[in-house]
């Protein structure tokens, strides 16, 4: 699903217009990325967490020029999604949905 697809879709289910449901979801995804630039986590109760995971220094391998590098420590974003949802994901991949 695209970002386009779920404005529709918020739109379609919610009667507001598409470019204010734009205008919400572009303000949710910088209001994340913000959140994650300065080291905070973000909760969503029943979904799930946006999370600033640390990477620690490790060495890497070239294999075109047979070397070995040094991969600095480093962070990366991150989801955990919430328990009731992996359950609700599991349950309709069973049941074939």
């Amino acid at each position: 699903m695209t970002k386009a697809e779920i404005v529709s879709d918020i739109s379609d289910k919610t009667g507001i217009e598409k470019v204010a449901v734009l205008t919400a979801v572009e303000a949710f995804m910088n209001s994340v990325k913000e959140s994650l630039e300065k080291g905070e986590n973000v909760y969503l109760r029943g979904f799930g967490s946006f999370i600033v995971k640390e990477r620690a220094e490790k060495t890497g391998r070239n294999i075109s020029k047979n070397t070995t590098i040094i991969i600095p420590a480093h962070n990366i974003p991150a989801f955990k999604p919430a328990k009731t949802f992996v359950e609700r994901v599991k349950n309709n991949v069973k049941a074939g949905k």
